[in-house]
């Protein structure tokens, strides 16, 4: 099955499960349970924790939490 992409749902599927239990260290099991939405999300994270990927925006405490609380 094609994707839109144009690369077949299978390679994701397994690109995606390499960087999950290899990369990530997470066992297959918990990769297939795991919403892809949660997963997509820890990847970004990882690819950041190894200094791959750039945040899209910094944040610190004080963006968050006004001064007057």
């Amino acid at each position: 099955m094609n994707n839109p992409c144009g690369r077949n749902t299978e390679e994701v599927f397994t690109r995606l499960l390499y960087y999950g239990t290899v990369q990530m260290g997470m066992g297959a099991e918990e990769f297939w349970l795991m919403p892809l939405g949660l997963f997509l999300d820890l990847w970004a994270c990882h690819k950041q924790f190894l200094g791959m990927e750039r945040p899209k925006r910094a944040v610190t405490i004080d963006d968050i939490i006004p001064n007057d609380i």
